[in-house]
């Protein structure tokens, strides 16, 4: 029976000014079309972000202000196509695919919202999404340690050539999540719109865990946002 390993899928991924989905905003990009488990093209450029990109930014991803000016597209033009090909792959049913798309996802729709027509759903979009970190984290709950790309490449036996890349690590995304349909039966055979419904309930309770672990611990508690996948409410 063919599943969603043999199809196509959108490999995504941002690198952006900082960690603040809803306040920071991308300076690169990477589309990666994925058939049959090799990749067919790749889209990626740098985005002009309109704002002084932090060193500490930089040091991560290795694109400063002064490059960003000089050869990205202006942000509005770049939000624009990269939401054209997301959302004409889910009127297709291709899923989107990545790693943490809570964040990539969420940051365009917030862009979008802000400097265009409204955000990923007033424009057509409606999913499915393959989140390898949600996946893992249903499949292999108990595993210590890091669950980052590089280390679920590394539990994966998936090689990631220039980490902070974004089409690097879109890539690499890409072969996490094959190998975990691969691996795992339940996800292989499961059909993509009832894996994508299933991963919003997964994450929620991740983090409902996770946001009583640190209440316990003394810490402050998670943004109530941080329970919503794969776009949270702006805001």
């Amino acid at each position: 029976m063919a599943n969603w390993l043999t199809g196509e899928m959108l490999g995504f991924d941002l690198e952006t000014t900082g960690v603040d989905r809803f306040t920071d905003v991308p300076v690169s990009y990477a589309l990666v079309t994925v058939v049959a488990g090799e990749v067919v093209s790749t889209s990626s450029g740098l985005i002009d972000p309109g704002r002084e990109i932090p060193a500490g930014a930089s040091a991560v991803h290795g694109i400063s202000t002064e490059r960003a000016r000089a050869e990205g597209t202006p942000l509005k033009g770049a939000i624009d196509m990269i939401i054209e090909v997301v959302v004409a792959a889910s009127q297709r049913g291709v899923p989107v695919v990545g790693m943490k798309l809570d964040y990539d996802l969420t940051m365009l729709d917030r862009q979008s919202s802000l400097l265009s027509e409204g955000g990923l759903a007033a424009r057509g979009w409606s999913g499915p999404v393959l989140d390898a970190v949600v996946l893992d984290r249903h499949v292999d709950q108990y595993r210590r340690g890091s669950r980052t790309l590089a280390a679920l490449c590394a539990q994966y036996g998936v090689t990631i050539e220039n980490a902070h890349d974004a089409s690097a690590d879109a890539i690499a995304s890409v072969g996490v999540l094959l190998a975990l349909g691969a691996c795992y039966g339940e996800l292989r055979d499961a059909e993509l719109s009832a894996l994508h419904q299933s991963q919003i309930g997964w994450h929620w309770d991740w983090a409902e865990g996770y946001d009583k672990w640190r209440v316990g611990k003394g810490m402050t508690p998670i943004d109530p946002r941080d329970y919503q996948w794969p776009v949270a409410a702006g805001g």
